[in-house]
């Protein structure tokens, strides 16, 4: 059995502790249930898992975050042809200065969701730390079925959970910091620096992008071979 005393990680100082974040939030698409995915695995022992069968010194605060505190009250209009669009933005800024406040320390991170926009605020919080501990800018290896580098106009469904990539690697952006404008540069990845593991339903216009960008990709196609 491989354990976390046999991985000496390069990059990280305490690479015998897990930060974790849980998040229960499913506002990035429609359909209801992803929100409770966290609490299921944390009930279902993955987290005593991590610790005993891997070694690791798990950093939870306990709770699965709805951040229902900074979720907008009030009428959340599409913008940009963007659903929810205020909501999805407040809880990935949140998420992200809770994974910065982990990454920094050295740590490893595991956000558990949750639909996909949350990635929005992982991949930030991550990016952001890593910059300011070892200088350097983040490599962000995308093991998924969806490329979710959709831009706001581009999408046809205008869910934020096929986007994320999109505002990380700054092909979407708005100035307004209620709607993602919160996002910096540091923060940020380059296409130069991202590449894709599993791909099988991919938008035209997403393999347009790709594709233009040079950005590195193998299809389950690929993994079959």
């Amino acid at each position: 059995m491989t354990t976390t005393s046999m991985v000496k990680p390069k990059f990280l100082t305490r690479g015998n502790e897990l930060g974790v974040v849980a998040v229960g939030f499913s506002g990035g698409q429609t359909k209801a249930g992803v929100d409770a995915g966290p609490a299921e695995m944390i009930k279902n022992g993955l987290l005593t898992q991590l610790h005993e069968d891997l070694g690791y010194d798990i950093h939870h605060d306990g709770k699965v975050h709805t951040y229902a505190d900074v979720i907008p009250s009030s009428a959340d209009p599409d913008h940009r042809n963007m659903k929810q669009p205020r909501a999805v933005s407040a809880v990935t800024r949140a998420l992200c200065d809770q994974v910065y406040a982990q990454a920094i320390t050295g740590r490893c991170v595991l956000t558990l969701g949750g639909d996909h926009s949350i990635a929005i605020g992982s991949v930030a919080g991550t990016a952001k730390a890593i910059r300011e501990r070892l200088g350097r800018e983040m490599a962000l290896i995308w093991v998924d079925a969806h490329a979710d580098i959709n831009t706001p106009e581009m999408s046809d469904s205008g869910n934020i959970h096929g986007m994320p990539v999109a505002f990380l690697t700054g092909l979407a952006k708005d100035d307004d910091e209620s709607m993602f404008g919160w996002v910096k540069d540091d923060m940020k990845v380059s296409l130069k620096k991202l590449v894709y593991i599993g791909l099988r339903d991919v938008d035209r216009a997403e393999k347009v992008l790709l594709r233009e960008h040079g950005v590195k990709a193998f299809s389950m196609h690929d993994i079959d071979k």
